[in-house]
């Protein structure tokens, strides 16, 4: 990568509150069919899903909701991500304390989060925001857990022990494999149901 390349990949198109700006517009004027996120200061965009990756947001809801009545799932809720909170995602699912976004707006701090998830979906960048610079910032954030349904791979893969940059570990499991979510979680998960939403 040449110098010039390294540096526009380091310098922000804008600041944070011109994205918020810029995301509210977007939400209200497209009726939240396209949602705007701010990573690694470049604004990236998130389609709505697919029926099979909606469908892939409920088998994991259904399952929380059976294990830990406790918790909530909660779709579209942004996050205040990154290590200098200078992020703003829009997780497909985020698993935390029953009420625990009440009252707050659309970008809320990650703090309490439990997991974040994301499904691969067929957009161009998704190896890059998927799998590169979402595990970067969950993990920077402190998010225990971020779980990552690559239809692309037929994989399951956790991330877990958030560290400054990224995650500690991440154990990845191939479609029809049982995932366990652990503590404070504690979810087992039967993966099989996943290889019907693969296409």
């Amino acid at each position: 990568m040449t110098v010039m390349a390294e540096r526009a990949l380091q310098t922000p198109q804008m600041s944070v509150e011109d994205f918020e700006r810029i995301a509210a517009f977007a939400a209200k004027e497209t009726d939240d069919t396209v949602r705007l996120e701010f990573i690694n200061g470049r604004i990236g965009v998130k389609m709505s899903g697919d029926g099979d990756h909606n469908s892939v947001v409920a088998w994991l809801s259904k399952r929380c909701m059976r294990a830990r009545p406790d918790l909530d799932v909660y779709q579209g809720q942004g996050l205040i991500v990154e290590k200098y909170r200078e992020g703003r995602a829009i997780p497909d699912a985020v698993i935390a304390p029953e009420g625990h976004f009440a009252g707050h707006g659309q970008w809320a701090d990650a703090s309490g989060v439990l997991l974040v998830l994301e499904v691969t979906s067929f957009d161009s960048d998704i190896d890059r925001r998927d799998r590169q610079e979402k595990p970067d910032a969950y993990g920077a954030a402190g998010i225990p857990f971020y779980l990552l349904i690559d239809r692309d791979a037929g994989t399951v893969k956790l991330f877990s022990d958030p560290e400054q940059v990224g995650y500690g570990n991440c154990r990845r499991v191939h479609f029809g494999n049982p995932l366990v979510l652990p503590e404070p979680l504690g979810i087992e998960l039967d993966t099989e149901k996943l290889k019907q939403y693969v296409d």
